[in-house]
């Protein structure tokens, strides 16, 4: 059987994949490269829509690992029904953080420093003076206090904020400090200055920042969104933005991408950005030197990085074990963001 390794980036440009597997590129286009049957290890196409990176999922009776280019495996999720057990998914964890933390906070100075009315007031060759909020001595509320939640606090941290507040999906103790579970939620909110979602989407999440969360969030507070828009609700998040009781910074937005017409675009107080947390010159380099050491990894049989869940209850069949990077020894699902 061919050990087949389907990458999104052309395999020459990437130095140190190791030797034995055979390297199919494949991007998202309409024909495949190879056999899916004959695939173990599946890179999924980086941000592409409509499902295209789960469509050779069904067919990939060989695959052991499937291995996205995003921190969130939302869009990976409805094809894992297809997979043979014991097939370990893996997330990006490391790839995204600095950018993601970069936008976040680009976001959170840009909304409160009032960039945006700025930039509008140079179109129209207009001098807008006038007092801003800081965000020095602002409380920070960063909800899903994962990799991406750290970066961002660390970022945060010489902008001389008042002390962050983090929320997970459990309580636990970080190097910045402690974090709370989700049930805190209620108490939190109307405390902060700022709340950043960060939180991977899942059932848990879907909806989380809906009329209640927003009605509990003291006036003139800034909601950022740099997770995935359907965990904000958005017709809550209208009313509020109309009423002019809070602001929102949105780099990702429920329906995506935002469609032409959309009251978002118009509502006040709000800045949106098209999902550019991730795709930005840190991307590649980091992607690459993911993929090279989790190759090297599956290719020696060493543990892999960044498991967020394995398939089913088993390893799989007798002859999945044989292939490159198989192994007989169940996988829990990881923690990835809150």
């Amino acid at each position: 059987m061919t050990a087949d390794v389907w990458l999104p980036i052309p395999p020459d440009e990437i130095e140190g994949l190791p030797e034995g597997p055979a390297y199919r590129h494949w991007n998202g286009e309409e024909a495949f490269p190879a056999d899916p049957a004959d695939c173990v290890y599946y890179v999924v196409p980086y941000m592409k829509p409509g499902g295209i990176g789960v469509r050779p999922l069904p067919e990939m009776r060989s695959v052991r690992v499937v291995q996205t280019l995003s921190a969130g495996i939302d869009h990976v999720e409805p094809g894992l029904a297809h997979l043979p057990a014991g097939v370990r998914l893996c997330n990006a964890r490391g790839v995204h953080e600095a950018s993601t933390a970069e936008l976040a906070l680009t976001l959170i100075l840009a909304s409160l420093r009032g960039v945006p009315d700025f930039v509008r007031a140079q179109d129209r060759g207009e001098w807008l003076g006038g007092v801003r909020p800081a965000l020095a001595d602002r409380k920070v509320l960063i909800v899903g206090y994962g990799s991406i939640g750290a970066a961002i606090e660390d970022r945060l941290v010489p902008f001389e904020v008042a002390p962050v507040v983090r929320v997970a999906r459990s309580a636990r103790t970080a190097a910045h400090g402690p974090v709370h579970p989700l049930t805190d939620l209620p108490a939190l909110l109307p405390e902060a200055d700022v709340v950043v979602l960060s939180t991977p989407l899942t059932d848990a999440t879907r909806g989380l920042a809906d009329a209640d969360f927003l009605a509990r969030m003291k006036d003139g507070a800034l909601l950022v969104n740099v997770a995935r828009g359907p965990v904000v609700d958005t017709k809550a998040l209208l009313t509020e933005l109309e009423s002019g009781r809070l602001t929102a910074a949105l780099d990702v937005t429920d329906p995506e991408p935002l469609p032409p017409g959309h009251p978002l675009w118009q509502a006040p107080g709000v800045l949106v950005s098209p999902h550019a947390g991730g795709p930005t010159s840190a991307f590649l380099p980091r992607a690459k030197r993911l993929l090279v050491d989790q190759l090297h990894r599956f290719v020696n049989r060493e543990p892999l990085r960044n498991v967020i869940l394995t398939t089913g209850a088993s390893s799989g069949s007798g002859t999945l074990r044989n292939l490159p990077g198989a192994s007989g020894t169940r996988i829990s699902p990881g923690r990835h963001g809150a």
